[in-house]
Formats: C-alpha cells, sequence, structure tokens
C-alpha cells in the first residue's frame, strides 16, 4: 500500500482500481495515469480522493497563452471548494470525469508532486523561470491538510532559485506562512487571494467548500502583518450578484482594511463546461435571473463588452476611493478573465448603468449603475 511521508487515514476505506465502484457520488472513471489507489474518509464525505504517482509535474503554458507565467505544477486536479463558477471544470473531462458533481468529489491527488518537481528543476535545461501554483485547482483545498503536498513543493522551487506564485481560496495557507517567509529570502515569492464578494450568504451558496469571506479577509491580514505581500483577485464579479454598488464598496473597503497590496477584478468567465454547471445553478437558485444571464452572455463565454466597460468603470472608482492605485501587483494576474478591468472614469464618478445618458455620483449605500439594461 502507498505510504505518504506516514500520512494515516483514520476510517478510511480503499476503492480497489480501477473498479472504484464505492468512489462517491457518481462511478469515477477510471483507470488513471498512474493510479496507486482511491480513498474515501467519513471526514471527506461524498468526496474521493484518487492517489497517482506522476512522471511530470512541471507544466508547460502553452506559446500565445496571455498568461503572465511560462510554467505551472498542479497537484490537484478536480477541487473540493465546489465553487459554481469554476473556470477549470472542463479540464476534468480531459480525466473522463464530468466538469459538474465529479470536478467536486472526484480529486486527482498527485502524491509524489514534490519529489518529481525537485527531479526536473535539477536539469541542467531548467532556466529558472517562475512557476505558478493555482492556476487550476486550488492547492490549498482541505485535502492540502492530509496530504501535505504543497510545503514540499514550495521548498523544491525556493532551493532551485525558481520564483513563484500562489493563488488560492484556501485559508490552510496560513500553516506554511513560515516556509514562505524563509522563501521569500531566496526568491521572488508573489501570494494571492481569490475573493470577489463580502456576502456570506451568497458564498455559501456559490462557492460552499471555501472559507467564507470573513475568513480570508483574516488571512490577508495575516500575510501582512508577516510581511508578506498579498494581492487580490476580485473575480468572478457576478451581475445582479455582485456587482451593486454596495457590495462594490463593502469588498473594497474590507480590503483595504485587511491590508491587500493590491486587487484585480473581473466580471463572471463562463466558459464550456462552467457555462453549464452555473446556469443549472442559476435556474434552481435565481430563476429570474437566467434569461438576463443568457441575453448578457449570447453564445460567448463573456458578458458583453457593454457590460465588462461599464463594471470596469465601477471598480476603477471604488478601487481608487479605498486607496488601491494599482492592480494586485500579483503575477496570475487576470488569471480568471483576461478582459477584465478596461474602462477609466474620472475619480468620483462612477458610470451609470449600460445606455444611460451620462455618468454619475455615486451614491453612498445605493444601488446606481446596477444593469438594468439586460
Amino acid at each position: 500500500m502507498f505510504s505518504n511521508g506516514g500520512m494515516r487515514w483514520d476510517a478510511q476505506a480503499l476503492v480497489p482500481a480501477p473498479a472504484a465502484e464505492a468512489a462517491g457520488p457518481g462511478p469515477a472513471l477510471l483507470p488513471l495515469a498512474g493510479l496507486v489507489r482511491s480513498v474515501t474518509t467519513p471526514e471527506f464525505a461524498g468526496i474521493t480522493f484518487h492517489e497517482v504517482t506522476a512522471r511530470s509535474v512541471l507544466n508547460k503554458v502553452p506559446a500565445g497563452s496571455r498568461m503572465p507565467f511560462e510554467w505551472t505544477v498542479n497537484p490537484y486536479r478536480g477541487c473540493s471548494h465546489a465553487c459554481v463558477y469554476c473556470f477549470a471544470r472542463k479540464s476534468h473531462t480531459y480525466l473522463d470525469f464530468d466538469a459538474g458533481l465529479d470536478f467536486d468529489s472526484q480529486v486527482v491527488v498527485k502524491v509524489n508532486a514534490a519529489e518529481v518537481l525537485r527531479k526536473e528543476l535539477a536539469k541542467p535545461s531548467w532556466t529558472r523561470q517562475q512557476v505558478a501554483l493555482g492556476t487550476n485547482t486550488d492547492p490549498y483545498q482541505r485535502a492540502e491538510g492530509r496530504y501535505k503536498l504543497l510545503p514540499g513543493i514550495i521548498s523544491a522551487l525556493a532551493d532551485s532559485g525558481t520564483p513563484l506564485s500562489i493563488l488560492t481560496k484556501g485559508t490552510l495557507l496560513a500553516r506554511d506562512i513560515p516556509l514562505l517567509k524563509s522563501a521569500a529570502t531566496q526568491v521572488p515569492v508573489g501570494l494571492g487571494i481569490s475573493l470577489a464578494m463580502t456576502n456570506e450568504a451568497l458564498s455559501e451558496a456559490i462557492e460552499p467548500g471555501t472559507p467564507g469571506p470573513r475568513a480570508r479577509l483574516k488571512l490577508v491580514s495575516r500575510l501582512r502583518e508577516a510581511g508578506l505581500p498579498c494581492g487580490v483577485m476580485a473575480m468572478p464579479i457576478l451581475p445582479w450578484l455582485s456587482d451593486s454598488d454596495e457590495a462594490l464598496d463593502a469588498l473594497f473597503a474590507s480590503l483595504a482594511a485587511a491590508g491587500a497590496t493590491g486587487v484585480t477584478a473581473g466580471a463572471l468567465y463562463l466558459k464550456p463546461g462552467t457555462r453549464e454547471w452555473f446556469l443549472k445553478w442559476l435556474a434552481a437558485n435565481h430563476p429570474g435571473l437566467v434569461g438576463r444571464y443568457r441575453q448578457l452572455y449570447g453564445t460567448g463565454s463573456y458578458a458583453s463588452k457593454e457590460y465588462r466597460g461599464w463594471l470596469a468603470g465601477k471598480v476603477r472608482y471604488f478601487k481608487a476611493r479605498h486607496g488601491f492605485t494599482h492592480s494586485s501587483g500579483f503575477s496570475h494576474r487576470d488569471l480568471d478573465d483576461p478582459r477584465g478591468e478596461e474602462a477609466e472614469y474620472p475619480a468620483g464618478i462612477i458610470p451609470e448603468a449600460p445606455g444611460s445618458r451620462a455618468p454619475g455620483p455615486v451614491r453612498s449605500g445605493g444601488q446606481a449603475g446596477q444593469p438594468t439594461l439586460f
């Protein structure tokens, strides 16, 4: 039986590969390359972890990508954070899982990620380009508390002289603050927290497996108190759900109070795979918005250019209002939506709804600028 550094699972159940007939809600469609075993445990009810040994963990970003980094490491595939809007959902179909419930409940774990990475970084051909963590699924999802893959990965990168960046919603990152402080003395380290709303009820409904907004704000403060930079990815902003003046003002005020070093924000991005799952959630929870979303997004992945420009103006206004004069400064910038902040408006002016006659001043706590055209 595979052993990962002495890790023990209490009351675990092994699912024989490749059958995996007891693999949680919906059978796992195996075999998976390098599969060692599949594990279920009461501590993670409804989730199956498929432990695999990877031959390589350094992933080259395709040429022509708009991403501001060339290499990534993703120790997990699938994510128990279960964010309805997650742009990475379709990637699970490459493993013969579905982009919906399987993405949330069938998590692939590269149990040898740190060891393989250290070997790859030792090759003479490695030129120490930045490596980004958290580009596909969250490296600090709940399973990381058991598998403890990130300390080995961070150490391997820092020891090899390789700059790194991490994007996460997981407050488990706090466990590794001492390690990250040490790594930052060796290489540039970028840290980003994903947080796009302060409404705890909305967060619980649409990203049910994540720590809530208050917990993530506390994490931002802890990172800053430790002397580490911490940008925020305020993505996705959800039309008619989290884009009001009140919601955005509360978000940027909270981020400023927590000490975030910068913020990048943008509208919901609905790639195929994500689109279907999100609209299903929307129909069940906000049926009156389904038609509006279909009109706003048409058949594409992006909200209309008019809406994006309007939202960008609101974002820039509230950023300036709360002292954010730059983007997040974080190297994962615009990961969710590379067509994010697109428009600028004079200080003190917030754009009204698309199609309105002219920009007007913000009204404190009001709903000015809500997208009423669509």
